[in-house]
């Protein structure tokens, strides 16, 4: 079984910076694109950031510049550098993986998220 789990979300005044991680353990065999995602109270989850197994990335324009994403392959793991947080960027956090594991099944999994919360 592979699962996913994100760390390191918590309570951050505006300005500041937070560093999330998320690590897929189990029986994985490789990992293609790894994303992040959030969604707000009463809004839709939405794509913040996304890298594939080559590296290349991409981000919302609301992040750009200020949200890094990267990974250590192995490690299997995905990070997501956020400076220059605001109020708006509060939201749960959630982890994306498209997965191949030891039993060459391709899984899409979602991570529980960790929360992130930016005061004004």
């Amino acid at each position: 079984q592979v699962q996913l789990a994100e760390s390191g979300g918590g309570l951050v005044q505006a300005g500041g910076s937070l560093r999330l991680s998320c690590v897929a353990s189990g029986s994985v065999f490789s990992i293609n694109v790894m994303s992040w995602y959030r969604q707000a109270p009463g809004k839709q989850r939405e794509l913040v950031a996304h890298i594939t197994s080559g590296g290349s990335t991409n981000y919302a324009d609301s992040v750009k510049g200020r949200f890094t994403i990267s990974r250590d392959s192995a490690k299997n793991t995905v990070y997501l550098q956020m400076n220059s947080l605001k109020p708006e960027d509060t939201a749960r956090y959630y982890c994306n993986a498209f997965i191949l594991d030891l039993q060459s099944r391709n899984l899409g999994l979602w991570g529980q998220g960790t929360l992130v919360t930016v005061s004004s």
